[in-house]
This record gives C-alpha cells, structure tokens and sequence, in this order.
C-alpha cells in the first residue's frame, strides 16, 4: 500500500507510524484509517521490527473523528446512510486498528505529542506505554457530541486508570493537560516537545535490542493474565517459560553475564 495519510519508517528495529495530517490535528478519515492498519500489521509481519511508535505531525496527535465531516454525515459514522450500513460503521472502518493491536505482540509506544481527544484518545490507550510532550492535552470528548467511546476506550481506559477515574473522564468529557495525566497514570513520562520523540526513540530502540521472543512473550502474559486465574497464571507463564528457554538469546544472556559483557541479542 501506498502512504499519503501516514508517514512509516523504519530503523534500528523500530517502526514509526506518523499520522501525517496536520492541518486538521490528524482528524482521521477512511484513507488513513486503512493505511494506520496496514502499517500496524506491516510491522507486526517484518522480522527487523522489533517495538513500534506511533505520533502524529504538527501540533497534534489525534483530533478524532472529523467533526465537520460527521456533522454533514459523510464522516466514519455515515449518519445519513441506512440503518445496516450504520450498525457496521465502526466494526468495517474504525474498529481493524484495534484488532490487529490485539493480536500485536511487539511493543506498541505511543508518543502523544499534541491534543488527543476522543477517538483520538481511545487510540492513545490502546499503546501498551505513552510518553507525552508537557504540550499535549487529552479528553474523552464524546459526550460533548451526545456519544459514547466506540473505538475500545470503556474498556481500555478503566484498565490505565482505574474504574472511577475512567468515569470521571467518560462522562464529563472535560479536558487535562500532560501533567494531570502522568498524575493518574495514564503516560509514562512528560517531556518537552523538542524532546519527546528523541527519548521516545531511545526507549524503543533499548527494547528492540533485548530478546524479542522474551519481550514479546511477556507482553501477551501480561494482557492474557488479566482475566484468569492466579493459577491460570502460572500454568500459562510456565508454557511461556518453556518457549523462552528454547530460544539463542536465552543461552547468550547467561553466557553475557559471565563473560562480563552486553548481550547481543538476535531475536531467536
């Protein structure tokens, strides 16, 4: 596919996806609903890419829907299209971006560097870490427009913040700045703009040089261990183990330590 609506790069095993729609704060459309996806399962289906980032140019990360275009009802919603074509809008245009981050056992960093509102916060939440510029500012905005979070957010943002504070968020759809959401949890880090992707990158490299079968492992333990059993649990960390240790890197790190040197990690 052919990139206009996005921006994707590739270096030092990290692939940037940059929503590149700046004069709109990158409101996405169909166009780059579909490339977004395509670069998410690009990188998920390239053996170099170890940990990917997503941002978005200009002065925002993501807007959201585009306003304008659903108050005319020719946005992602189609409000003047039949009842059918209504009931799949999400699921057929919004919705393959968080599946394939479902599926998506690499690292998923986002580097939230300018306003992200509504939908464009429900796609914030759906990166596994997110660092943010001390410029950026977030809302779950929906209710403003009499709606409800359709992209994932009721059930990724209780997850980030917890039950109550997601509800404050949801229902008041007011708007916070990037040191209220290092407060609660919801990023990692706050930079400055100049900053921010520098050390965004410096992160994302350190973990594409570890031991990808164990990164990627540990990640879907974690995701999977939140709605099972303790000893669910462990059964499951056991079989996860047992991959890990069939791996090279799992005999160059123990070799590394003793040899007293940085483990060169292959991925296998």
């Amino acid at each position: 596919m052919t990139y206009e609506a996005i921006r994707y790069d590739v270096d030092q095993g990290v692939a940037v996806i940059t929503l590149n729609k700046p004069e709109r704060l990158n409101a996405f459309d169909d166009q780059m609903l579909a490339e977004w996806t395509d670069a998410v399962q690009r990188a998920d289906q390239d053996r170099d890419v170890r940990a990917i980032v997503i941002t978005g140019a200009g002065r925002g990360f993501c807007s959201g829907m585009n306003v304008a275009d659903e108050a005319g009802g020719d946005g992602v919603l189609k409000s003047q299209s039949t009842v059918a074509e209504r009931r799949h809008s999400l699921r057929d245009r919004v919705h393959p971006i968080p599946r394939a981050l479902i599926q998506l056992e690499k690292p998923y960093i986002a580097a939230l560097n300018g306003a992200a509102a509504g939908a464009g916060m429900d796609m914030a939440s759906m990166a596994d870490i997110r660092f943010a510029s001390s410029t950026a500012r977030f809302g779950m905005t929906y209710v403003r427009m009499g709606l409800i979070p359709g992209d994932g957010g009721c059930y990724t943002l209780p997850r980030i913040v917890g039950t109550a504070k997601a509800l404050e968020l949801i229902w008041s759809g007011r708007l916070f700045d990037a040191q209220e959401a290092l407060e609660i949890g919801y990023v990692s880090a706050v930079y400055e703009p100049d900053e921010l992707m520098p050390k965004t990158l410096e992160f994302a490299r350190q973990i594409a040089k570890g031991p990808a079968q164990a990164v990627q492992l540990s990640k879907k333990l974690v995701y999977r261990s939140e709605n099972i059993s303790f000893d669910d649990h462990l059964d499951m960390a056991q079989m996860a183990m047992f991959i890990a240790q069939t791996t090279e890197d799992a005999k160059e790190g123990p070799k590394a330590f003793v040899e007293k040197r940085e483990p060169q990690f292959k991925g296998y």
